[in-house]
């Protein structure tokens, strides 16, 4: 298991980049789109270690917030459990 330190790290560097896929995407500034992202199931679980969605792409993780946006659903490209 990831260390906490380590999976915290990485979210400072994950979460700025899909929230710029946010912003190109939708079209709003930085603080609504960091304010949506915050509030998603994508980052929630992006959030629990244990969900190890921390292996995915910025870009995989935009889409599968864009997905939660337009329909409610998330669909994982693989197993990430």
């Amino acid at each position: 298991m990831m260390c906490d330190r380590r999976h915290s790290a990485l979210l400072t560097v994950i979460v700025p980049m899909v929230i710029g896929e946010i912003v190109r995407a939708y079209g709003i500034d930085e603080k609504t789109a960091t304010e949506r992202f915050y509030a998603s199931r994508v980052y929630e679980e992006l959030s629990d270690e244990a969900r190890k969605l921390w292996h995915y792409s910025p870009k995989i993780l935009f889409s599968l917030y864009d997905e939660e946006i337009k329909t409610g659903n998330i669909t994982y490209p693989e197993e990430a459990f």
